[in-house]
């Protein structure tokens, strides 16, 4: 039985000159969900900081498996959301492949060494275009994932991973949440055309007009990293009891946040925060349901615009809370700021080699790069177009390589003539 839920609009590919396989069995979206899979871009991500340097232990979440976890978590919503029937019937209901594919590909374009790696390029490239991990994740489905070119995502996949939809040169003095200023082509694709980008507002009202399998994406991440990041941080040593008792004394908290923490303090005596966190990820899946969105710029043409996600308030005041204090005492803490240190100076300083090397000179003075990456390079029409394939470079590096490329180009005492690039 078809899924009446989605039209040809949703599964219409970017490019219409894509070869189709005469026996393809599968749907758009199982085919979008399996290309992430078969990426080295999807695969870097198991050698990426999620909090923790990684490598550092073998038990700690890193970018890939933070990724497997949202797609488990966002496929468990959307059946979770049919089997409640509201709204949703059997053959009228969101697709868990797409939804998964989406969750699986929100953080491709993350670079190494977690956010402090992403402020750090941003604040490199601001004059080029600036640097934003969701904006490089779309660069990469549409233009980079296979070295050269893009995966031909649908426009229902490629919405479903627009958390923004801000360029770059409507808030250009936002830190984060927006895209490149050459992917509003992107954007009028994955909205059906540019009369509805145009009546959006930038900022807040246009970054907040999310398709429903976006908003689940979304949701998923938000269960994943508030709950599993107060376990990596329990394992790790940063959250005990002592500084958990210490955080909830200083802080004002009201009675269902200290209802919380005395939760979190009885798991730790006992031993039982693993557990007591991986329930919290069914209630916090438990906590949604859908409701019909009012009448807007996609209702008509599509029935992803036609819902949204409601989330417990509660249960979302629940999140906020562990991300507070996952904030302070993890994120903040002065082992962890060593490490952003660590990021600012190795992401820079390789881009800073790379940039001198390849931008602004007549004649290229040592060859760092392999031939076709240099001819790429070299072949840009400008050199703001040379800064954002350097950027790219440094972007999908993993943390172990950016660290080894940083030692065997500015540490005298690192690497021979045997290493390879």
């Amino acid at each position: 039985m078809a899924n009446q839920f989605y039209s040809d609009f949703d599964t219409t590919v970017l490019s219409s000159n894509a070869r189709i396989r005469a026996d393809e069995y599968r749907s758009a979206f199982q085919i979008d969900r399996d290309r992430i899979l078969y990426t080295s871009a999807f695969r870097r991500l198991q050698s990426k900081t999620q909090v923790f340097l990684s490598g550092e232990y073998d038990f700690y979440r890193t970018r890939l498996t933070h990724s497997l976890e949202v797609a488990q978590i966002g496929r468990s919503i959307c059946m979770r959301l049919k089997a409640a029937g509201h709204l949703i019937g059997e053959d009228y209901f969101i697709d868990p492949d797409l939804v998964e594919a989406s969750c699986l590909a929100h953080d491709i374009g993350h670079p190494p060494f977690g956010h402090a790696g992403e402020r750090v390029l941003h604040e490199i490239m601001r004059e080029s275009g600036g640097f934003e991990g969701n904006a490089q994740t779309l660069r990469l489905l549409t233009e980079t994932i296979y070295g050269d070119k893009g995966m031909n995502p649908s426009r229902a996949f490629l919405d479903a991973t627009l958390k923004y939809k801000t360029l770059f040169s409507e808030v250009p003095q936002a830190p984060n949440h927006f895209v490149y200023e050459d992917q509003r082509p992107y954007l009028e694709f994955a909205l059906g055309g540019k009369r509805l980008l145009n009546e959006l507002d930038p900022g807040s009202q246009r970054n907040g007009f999310k398709s429903v399998e976006c908003q689940i994406m979304d949701w998923a991440d938000d269960t994943a990293y508030s709950l599993n990041d107060i376990v990596d941080g329990a394992n790790a040593g940063f959250i005990n009891l002592e500084k958990l008792e210490h955080w909830a004394s200083i802080n004002t908290l009201n009675d269902d946040e200290n209802r919380h923490i005395e939760a979190l303090c009885s798991a730790i005596r006992r031993r039982r925060l693993e557990p007591l966190m991986g329930h919290k990820v069914g209630d916090f899946i438990n906590a949604v349901e859908l409701a019909e969105a009012p009448q807007n710029l996609m209702s008509e043409q599509t029935a992803r615009y036609r819902y949204n996600l409601i989330v417990n308030p509660e249960t979302v005041a629940e999140s906020k809370l562990y991300k507070k204090i996952s904030l302070d005492l993890v994120f903040r803490s002065p082992q962890l700021q060593q490490l952003d240190h660590k990021a600012y100076l190795i992401l820079g300083k390789l881009f800073r080699i790379f940039a001198d090397n390849y931008i602004g000179t007549e004649k290229r003075r040592l060859r760092l790069l392999p031939a076709e990456v240099e001819d790429t390079i070299s072949s840009a029409p400008d050199d703001k177009a040379r800064a954002r394939l350097i950027c790219d470079l440094v972007a999908k590096m993993t943390d172990r390589f950016a660290v080894r490329t940083y030692r065997r180009l500015a540490d005298p005492d690192f690497g021979s003539i045997v290493d390879l690039v």
